[in-house]
């Protein structure tokens, strides 16, 4: 790792990121690029594609779904929006994007990194907004004229350690289910990886093992495996890491190799997964094609970053994007709800004008949470976890 600072991160589904040193999924990442490349200083159009994930999550939360939104617009959002609801179900897809993100800046994130760093680095990008998150959220729905049912005390605290979903207490984030997600593979590499040392041919055979166990894990239907290593997401997150070795020699065949076989492999996961088209009670039918070209769209996608064809997009407006992506990722679906019902069915907004005027008013708090909580925090906590023993 060199002295020149990207500030990109994962999130989330997790991880560019806030314009610090240390920003990193769904989730977080501040990694440094090669001192080969003459790349920009901050791979900006990265934090912009972050952004695009976590917006589309946001149309499949508030447009592209059924459940306890259809209460927040007081009818189903296929009748609020009946042409559009379909492209919406797609968005789902932005959290495979956003592990292909989360790939390509964990490991230039752990590159020279000793554990304790790289431990410090996840840990302080990922905690402050995510307590912060949890404590607000749980606050707003036990306000009495919020409808939604708050989880229980006991629960709220077990959120607070990201360990809810293995312990079966419920979610007072929906999309807490990705962060669970993406802390096996922050652990995976942290102890396979980073421990060790972090060079290239560590990380292909990571990788070629990751993808290659994870098919055996699967194949034999042992759950405990399955959970280690999620076959279903492996394949984005080597994608992403392929793509990082990409980043570093574009000539790399092997690191190709991770990226065809990340994309050949998780399109197939992508598509069991979500392909509805049979089942006539689906809100949205997705199409197979639909769902590989959004796949296709996100490796594309970081491949150009990774290439440099988007080094003109060096906006400073995108290190903003950034560092609002994971706490808007983090509050923007059950408070969305509040806010939904708020505009559209207590004060009569239009169906569009409250859909725009959600996403605005989580981007608003989101600055709210960057500026106040991950600002101050985040370096303080890092310098903690870093302090010698």
């Amino acid at each position: 790792m060199t002295e020149t600072v990207v500030s990109t991160t994962a999130a989330g589904p997790g991880t560019a990121a806030a314009p610090t040193a240390e920003s990193g999924p769904p989730i977080p990442g501040a990694p440094q690029a090669p001192k080969a490349k003459a790349a920009p200083a901050r791979l900006r159009a990265l934090d912009g594609l972050r952004l695009v994930a976590a917006l589309m999550v946001a149309a499949y939360h508030y447009g592209g779904r059924g459940g306890s939104v259809t209460d927040a617009w007081g009818s189903s959002a296929q009748l609020q929006f009946p042409t559009l609801h379909t492209l919406f179900a797609y968005g789902c897809l932005g959290v495979q994007i956003f592990f292909v993100i989360s790939g390509f800046v964990i490991c230039m994130s752990g590159w020279g990194r000793s554990l304790t760093s790289f431990v410090a680095s996840r840990a302080s990008r990922l905690l402050p907004a995510y307590w912060a998150a949890v404590i607000l959220v749980t606050a707003v729905f036990a306000l009495p004229v919020v409808v939604y049912e708050a989880v229980s005390p006991s629960d709220a605290l077990v959120n607070l350690t990201m360990l809810q979903q293995p312990l079966g207490a419920d979610r007072v984030l929906g999309v807490c289910w990705t962060l669970w997600v993406e802390i096996r593979f922050y652990a995976l590499f942290a102890v396979c990886v980073v421990l060790p040392g972090v060079n290239r041919r560590r990380v292909l055979m990571f990788c070629a093992g990751w993808l290659l166990a994870a098919a055996l894990a699967q194949a034999a239907h042992e759950p405990l495996l399955e959970l280690v290593l999620m076959p279903e997401y492996a394949p984005f997150f080597v994608g992403g890491v392929g793509l990082y070795l990409v980043h570093r020699d574009r000539r790399d065949a092997y690191a190709w190799g991770l990226v065809a076989a990340g994309f050949l492999i998780g399109q197939h996961h992508a598509v069991r997964d979500l392909w509805n088209a049979t089942d006539p009670n689906a809100f949205a039918h997705r199409t197979t094609f639909g769902i590989v070209l959004v796949v296709a769209f996100g490796f594309v996608a970081v491949a150009a970053v990774a290439l440099g064809w988007l080094n003109r997009a060096n906006w400073r407006w995108l290190t903003v994007a950034g560092a609002l992506t994971y706490p808007f990722y983090l509050v923007h679906e059950h408070l969305g709800w509040v806010v939904i019902r708020f505009l559209h069915r207590g004060l009569h907004v239009p169906s569009a004008a409250t859909f725009a005027l959600t996403v605005a008013g989580m981007l608003g708090l989101a600055w709210l949470l960057y500026r106040f909580v991950e600002k101050p925090l985040t370096p303080r906590l890092r310098a903690v976890l870093n302090r010698p023993r």
